[in-house]
């Protein structure tokens, strides 16, 4: 029985969140309800964007973001995972505020390559350009060598596939346009020289799985789940 009570900082956005809390349901070994774990989400979509706060262009979300990690305390969890791989950037202000831990996911992120992919030079990473301006790949997988799309790619496919008002998966579309935006720019990682491919973002991570290329598509989040259900934290 998975007796620790996990909390989940979510609400970036909540879709993301809700696909996070059904993974880890499906990621965690049971027979009966008992055997799945207490889980504390508080889903906050008042969190202002990350994106944009980091490119200054924003309200900074560390208070928003302190706020709902202390509902969490409040709940008395024991560990806390962040589904937003751009709001770790801000993790060790989040960690400093609050009595219990918060479990890294591109921390996570790097043990698992080395692990699993020994051998792999080339990493191809698919984000948002906030995540990207942060350096969170080049700073936690910095022993590879990391492939990102060109400016241009970035803008017009990347970015328009996550935040477009008309056919982005923040405003609710999961098919389609999107998702061939993403394949596409992930395509042109590949024919860079990346061996795999990071969802790293987790609204990408909802819509793109490794059955959309020839080489494996690693989600951050599936990787906060395996920590989480092995009992690392």
């Amino acid at each position: 029985m998975n007796d620790k009570i996990i909390g989940i900082l979510g609400g970036m956005g909540p879709e993301a969140t809700a696909h996070f809390y059904f993974k880890l349901i499906k990621a965690t070994p049971s027979k009966t309800d008992q055997d799945h774990f207490r889980v504390i989400m508080d889903s906050n979509s008042k969190i202002p964007d990350r994106t944009s706060a980091i490119f200054g262009n924003g309200e900074n979300p560390v208070p928003a973001l302190i706020e709902t990690a202390k509902t969490l305390e409040c709940a008395k969890v024991d560990v806390a995972c962040i589904p937003c791989i751009t709001a770790h950037y801000f993790i060790d202000e989040i960690q400093e505020s609050i009595n219990f831990p918060i479990l890294n996911a591109l921390r996570e992120l790097d043990i698992y390559i080395k692990a699993n992919y020994p051998d792999i030079k080339n990493i191809g990473i698919l984000a948002t350009s906030g995540t990207l301006k942060t350096g969170l790949f080049n700073k936690y997988l910095s022993d590879y060598n990391l492939i990102y799309p060109d400016y241009d790619i970035q803008t017009n496919k990347v970015m328009q596939a996550i935040y477009s008002p008309q056919y982005g998966i923040k405003s609710g579309v999961i098919e389609g346009k999107p998702i061939d935006m993403l394949v596409e720019t992930g395509e042109i990682l590949i024919k860079n020289g990346a061996q795999i491919l990071i969802a790293g973002c987790t609204e990408i991570g909802l819509v793109l799985n490794s059955s959309h290329f020839d080489i494996p598509l690693i989600d951050p989040m599936d990787v906060a789940i395996e920590a989480i259900v092995k009992n690392k934290y």
